[in-house]
């Protein structure tokens, strides 16, 4: 029998799926209840409705997403060695969650594209990204001139263009393999090569 826990998510993951089918605007509760295998009553006993619906699909998602990083450990000797293969360790995982979840990642990026995200972005808790916040703070401890870039233009960066590839390789325009990775990881990466260099000490100091 199933719990109430384990219908939510279900309703959760047809949502996710229905969205990708019909996307965000067209999308309908009864196209949700059709894909997991309940009326359209039950669903509306655990949702408000259509908004709440999705809302609580991106934050499942998002807890997904974020929950890469805790399984992942900084080298604080690769980050001052070769930091950009240290930032491929940790990129390459989260590029890879999203590749593997096809309907995920539709639902992701329109969610993220469409007109309820900025308010729905104002009172969201991201207390869940504290491991990843965590790994910004130790680079930008070891390379002060990512103080430089504005926080949120350098995560828009990363997020979107890593989401809308990722998109591309779900949809098939992109082939899944190493290759497209190691491509689009370099197209990433191009611009930020020049803050991830130490800072410079006094000849003194070097001697």
């Amino acid at each position: 029998m199933s719990t109430l826990d384990d219908t939510k998510t279900r309703i959760i993951l047809a949502a996710i799926k229905a969205v990708r089918q019909y996307g965000l605007e067209g999308v309908r509760v009864q196209n949700v209840s059709d894909l997991a295998g309940i009326s359209s009553g039950a669903i509306y006993r655990h949702f408000e409705g259509k908004g709440q619906l999705l809302t609580e699909c991106f934050t499942y998602v998002d807890r997904q997403a974020a929950a890469i990083f805790e399984d992942l450990k900084l080298n604080p000797q690769e980050m001052r060695s070769n930091p950009i293969r240290a930032v491929k360790g940790l990129w390459l995982p989260y590029f890879r969650f999203w590749t593997s979840r096809p309907d995920e990642t539709v639902f992701y990026y329109r969610f993220r594209d469409s007109a309820a995200f900025p308010q729905y972005d104002k009172s969201r808790d991201v207390t869940y990204f504290g491991t990843f916040i965590g790994m910004v703070r130790a680079f930008k401890e070891v390379f002060p001139r990512l103080e430089s870039i504005n926080k949120d233009l350098l995560w828009l960066h990363v997020l979107t263009s890593t989401l809308l590839y990722a998109k591309y390789v779900v949809e098939g325009i992109l082939p899944n393999n190493e290759e497209t990775e190691e491509t689009v990881f370099r197209l990433l990466t191009t611009g930020l090569s020049g803050y991830l260099k130490p800072e410079r000490h006094s000849k003194a100091n070097r001697k």
